[in-house]
């Protein structure tokens, strides 16, 4: 079955809302970069300011330097971050070991399809390109532009076919499994600085969608 060109086809982000801490966000549209800092204030989360329904969403990012044990940086797409039906598909790094990255995906809440990738660098040390392309049958995630994953629809099993917001934040996720996920925080390398830049999202499958409520 050929490709659909239009799931390929992308353009840079232009605007981007702030779901909190937005001092602690810096977006400059011109050079199509953003720029998400972890400290005292906590992070931040910032998302594309409208869904799509299937598409590429590619950035190159550079993670925070130092020791990052307890927090989680990422992008990934969600129908609607804290929805408990959510459809969601992830890249994330794990502070603990930045030379390592968990992908998942959930279909209307669930989740448990994690998988651990060795990265064969440190995501600290330069920009890496990662990308997610979102098909209605198949999910592939790309770095440096390798597939390190393939997720195919299968009969009788939950795929994510909600429309989805791109979004990105730098946490503390040290409370989860009594940090065993990302590690204890530390914090000793404050401020903790997570780069993204040359954003692209889906040119053409742009969805208005009025399920907020």
């Amino acid at each position: 079955m050929a490709a659909d060109p239009v799931l390929h086809q992308t353009r840079p982000i232009k605007e981007i809302a702030i779901d909190y801490t937005p001092e602690a966000c810096n977006h400059c549209s011109a050079s199509n970069s953003i720029t998400v800092t972890y400290d005292h204030r906590g992070g931040a989360r910032w998302r594309s300011t409208t869904r799509f329904l299937y598409g590429t969403f590619s950035s190159l990012i550079q993670c925070p330097k130092g020791n990052t044990s307890g927090l989680n940086f990422n992008i990934y797409l969600s129908s609607l971050e804290g929805d408990k039906s959510q459809d969601e598909i992830d890249f994330e790094f794990l502070g603990k070991d930045k030379t390592i990255l968990q992908t998942n995906y959930y279909t209307t809440g669930t989740g448990n399809r994690e998988q651990i990738h060795d990265l064969g660098f440190d995501c600290s040390d330069g920009f890496h390109l990662y990308v997610i392309k979102w098909g209605r049958h198949l999910i592939e995630w790309l770095i440096d532009g390798k597939v390190v994953r393939r997720a195919e629809r299968k009969d009788g099993e939950g795929f994510p076919d909600k429309p989805m917001y791109l979004y990105a934040s730098v946490w503390d996720a040290s409370y989860i499994a009594n940090g065993r996920w990302t590690g204890p925080y530390v914090g000793c390398d404050a401020p903790y600085v997570c780069l993204y830049k040359d954003i692209h999202v889906p040119a053409e499958t742009a969805v208005e969608c009025s399920c907020d409520s």
